[in-house]
């Protein structure tokens, strides 16, 4: 993803979660997704999703069950 591409989405998540900390940063060798962030927490990643001139984004955020007892 180029870096105008994270910066819409980042804007995108902080908008519509009401949470200016989120962060969507690059990943790593990989240019078909980037990882969101709360503060220096790792919460999931987007894919960027361009098949069929069609372009969409999917957030996958992954919850632990012991996440969930706190």
């Amino acid at each position: 993803m180029s870096p105008e591409e994270i910066l819409k989405l980042e804007r995108y998540f902080q908008r519509t979660f009401e949470l200016p900390s989120i962060q969507v940063r690059q990943r790593p060798q990989k240019t078909d997704s980037a990882e969101v962030y709360i503060g220096e927490e790792f919460i999931g990643i987007i894919f960027r999703d361009d098949e069929d001139d069609d372009l969409s984004y999917q957030f996958q955020m992954a919850i632990l069950d012991f996440d969930l007892t706190t």
